[in-house]
């Protein structure tokens, strides 16, 4: 068995040389392809960037009319109209002063402005409208606009100075690997074929920040108030998916530096199909006896895949960051079981790995529940957190994402929200003048994908249990 096994890794790997020889003409240092296509699949503007807003006027209108029904007054309702063309209009900090000035049209000088503006801090720090049935709302309405391929959690650090922001402190952003201070949010993004955009939001709130909050913003956090960092983003993006109303789609998110396994186990629990990156030093057990590392204790997910890197096969992807250009990239996949105390919680999960050199270690490790899933789908599937990095990357200060100051919990939702729906309107007026993608652009069909169930808890082999 052994040794049909290496004869089936040694063809595989003189395959994949083969191809990746015919393919190193087109091929770029670090094993990515630049071919370019005429059609551009992810215009600019369709992830947040490109456009100078002037498009989402249309857009805004339609959008707020449907989303901000849940006011239930007309002045709120105006209010908030104000406000997302406020941030789709304002040049620079999008603060409530300089919103202020400009849905007033006067200077800093005006008493107009001064009135508009102590009227937009009631409205957002100090009203008492809740921001969730517009987040659902916007949520619905893009379902019906944009069908939904996934959901994208993207953490947000905000830098920030001063004392006076909620939440605001020492932080560790793993995604960069470094301290900061300010705040720390999770983002989570709807994507479809021609639109990325935030819909949900969570504050990180540790024990010095939660205390500092009054009960009753605590209260409007969310239960428990204080959370760890992975308990932030995974309920972040829990909620948003529950609160939504929409169909089940895969999730996609970084969790390297958090608890993979107690993540896994709350997604499997919720039913939420996803798709997690986890660092190359994560600790996993090969279940196919026929496979190298089998019987050998947990071992490094960066190993396991480095064993079977004869079976990789290349796989072509648009490259969201560059429309029109498409890279192709080594991948492998093999079915793993994450370690768990309690047997009942043990399941089966694919491991997948994607190199960018041939002779290189894997450059992005993922793993899945979605476990007969072609991994050339679930390899695209990744590459919307991509579209996502690039859409946060210009939103925060096109949109004002990251423009919120004070020490209102509430209001810090009030804004995102509000500024989601700006964003969201930018996108769909970006996407209503850029021409139709074409049919194999498309990212794969979520539909398809949500459908392949995750797997059981799978039953101990009594090698594993033994051990």
């Amino acid at each position: 068995m052994q040794t049909a096994i290496s004869t089936r890794i040694g063809t595989a790997t003189a395959t994949a040389s083969r191809t990746a020889s015919r393919t190193a003409a087109r091929t770029a240092p670090g094993g990515r392809a630049h071919r370019r296509d005429t059609a551009a699949p992810y215009a600019p503007g369709a992830f947040g960037g490109g456009t100078d807003g002037t498009g989402a006027d249309g857009a805004a209108e339609e959008l707020c009319a449907a989303v901000f029904t849940s006011l239930r007054r007309k002045d709120q309702r105006e209010r908030g109209r104000q406000y997302v063309r406020g941030l789709l209009e304002t040049e620079g900090r999008k603060s409530i002063r300089n919103i202020a000035q400009q849905i007033s049209g006067v200077d800093a000088a005006g008493a107009g402005s001064a009135a508009a503006e102590q009227s937009l801090h009631h409205f957002i720090a100090a009203s008492t409208w809740d921001w969730q049935p517009l987040r659902t709302a916007l949520a619905q309405y893009l379902g019906q606009t944009a069908p939904l391929n996934a959901w994208v959690a993207q953490p947000m650090a905000i830098p920030k100075g001063g004392e006076h922001s909620v939440g605001a402190g020492h932080r560790f952003d793993p995604h960069r690997g470094q301290m900061f201070r300010g705040q720390q949010a999770f983002g989570i993004w709807y994507t479809s074929a021609r639109v990325v955009t935030p819909v949900g939001w969570r504050l990180f709130l540790d024990e010095e920040s939660a205390q500092e909050l009054s009960q009753d913003s605590v209260q409007e956090a969310g239960p428990g108030g204080e959370e760890s960092y992975e308990g932030c983003a995974v309920s972040g993006v829990l909620n948003t998916v529950r609160e939504s109303g929409t169909a089940v789609r895969p999730v996609v998110l970084d969790i390297r530096d958090i608890a993979t396994r107690a993540t896994l186990n709350r997604f499997a629990e919720a039913r939420v199909p996803v798709v997690g990156r986890i660092s190359p030093e994560a600790r996993l057990l090969v279940t196919d006896p026929r496979l190298p590392g089998f019987g050998a204790g947990t071992l490094a997910a960066r190993d396991i895949l480095q064993n079977v890197r004869g079976l990789r096969m290349p796989v072509e992807w648009p490259d969201p960051a560059v429309p029109g250009a498409r890279r192709t990239s080594l991948v492998a996949a093999v079915r793993v079981m994450v370690p768990d105390p309690a047997p009942g919680r043990r399941r089966e999960v694919l491991l997948f790995g994607e190199w960018e050199a041939a002779r290189r270690l894997p450059t992005q490790l993922w793993v899945t529940d979605m476990v007969r899933t072609d991994p050339a789908v679930l390899v695209r599937l990744t590459k919307t957190a991509l579209r996502v990095s690039a859409a946060s990357a210009a939103s925060g200060q096109e949109i004002g994402l990251r423009d919120f100051s004070g020490r209102s919990l509430p209001g810090w939702h009030r804004h995102v929200t509000l500024a989601s729906v700006a964003h969201a309107a930018r996108c769909l007026g970006a996407a209503q003048a850029a021409p139709a993608p074409r049919p194999a652009d498309l990212p794969p069909a979520a539909a398809r994908l949500a459908l392949r169930r995750p797997a059981p808890a799978a039953r101990p082999r009594p090698t594993l249990a033994a051990r």
